[in-house]
């Protein structure tokens, strides 16, 4: 028996449990795998609220890193005692120790600390599809990112600034925007005190941005639109603000024959050729020192609740791991 972060029904984060569960050998094509760290996402709290759906009762999480313990018949790539991260999946993470498939599984390299890896796999490899493949960006472009002081963000600001790109990042406080400039946004929005549009404009001198990349959803969709150069893309990845209702889809003719996209991980990848070509990308991204992955919160998994509180009540920055 380990201990896991289960839920019965969904709801707050008071129906995160705390309880025992069974992991047992692992099958054919899948490993078994001891956490030494749990990454913590946004996608954790729309599984746990019912906005994603999952079969109950369930364990939480998409990311972590640990050692492989034992693997099942026909797993060649991986042997006991590996460092192992990974990111996706149908959940799981939120535990000592489980049972996967041993396809969503990377070596992790000894300069990368677990830590790190299940800080930033989901996150950096979200960063990697949104710049090199959903919108491939081009040096002394300008581009829009929402949240950029959150986990995805900061990796994101790097890897604009190593890009020579012009990232414009909106926040919500003005240690929020410190932290972004810091991290390599060109410029930053506090949308709780400058209006997000008008900001923008004045920055490209009318042009507008050529892409938005938006994780916050409801609150800032149509905005982001309104950022946007004719024939311009609206990445909408998520949705920390609530779901984007229902709009016509002549909002996008009116602004100048816009296209949208709402892309995921999963889709990106969707095979181990392209996962580890992915995860390769990242991995020299970091061990290059052109980002830096650093763990901003830490907290027990016993305490998940408590996380995800931080987490809704934008109470955290940058990173946030749990530790078995």
């Amino acid at each position: 028996m380990v201990k896991a972060i289960r839920i019965a029904a969904t709801g707050g984060p008071e129906v995160l449990e705390y309880v025992d569960v069974e992991v047992g050998e692992p099958g054919p094509g899948e490993a078994r795998v001891r956490h030494h760290a749990i990454g913590l996402n946004y996608i954790d709290t729309y599984y746990r609220s019912g906005l994603y759906k999952m079969a109950l009762p369930a364990v939480l999480g998409q990311e972590g890193a640990g050692v492989v313990e034992a693997v099942g018949e026909g797993v060649t790539h991986l042997a006991p005692g590996d460092r192992v991260v990974y990111a996706g999946g149908a959940g799981g993470a939120y535990s000592e120790a489980r049972v996967m498939p041993a396809a969503m599984l990377v070596r992790l390299p000894e300069s990368i600390s677990f830590e790190q890896g299940a800080a930033m796999m989901l996150q950096g490899l979200t960063v990697q599809y949104l710049f090199r493949q959903t919108y491939e960006l081009m040096a002394g472009q300008t581009i829009l990112f929402h949240a950029a002081a959150g986990g995805v963000g900061l990796i994101a600001c790097q890897w604009a600034r190593a890009l020579g790109v012009h990232l414009i990042g909106t926040v919500g406080s003005e240690e929020k925007a410190e932290l972004a400039r810091a991290h390599g946004a060109t410029h930053v929005i506090n949308y709780n005190t400058e209006d997000v549009v008008a900001r923008v404009l004045e920055i490209t001198g009318g042009a507008k941005v050529p892409v938005v990349y938006d994780s916050v959803g409801k609150d800032t969709f149509i905005r982001s639109l309104d950022c946007l150069q004719p024939r311009g893309l609206m990445v909408s990845f998520g949705n920390a603000s609530g779901a984007v209702p229902p709009f016509a889809l002549s909002e996008l003719a009116t602004r100048g024959s816009l296209y949208i996209t709402r892309p995921t991980l999963f889709a990106y990848a969707s095979d181990r050729e392209k996962l580890e070509a992915m995860a390769a990308e990242l991995f020299a991204m970091v061990e290059s020192g052109k980002i830096t992955v650093e763990v901003k919160q830490r907290f027990a998994l016993a305490d998940a609740a408590e996380a995800h509180r931080a987490l809704e009540g934008r109470r955290t920055t940058g990173s946030t791991v749990l530790l078995p």
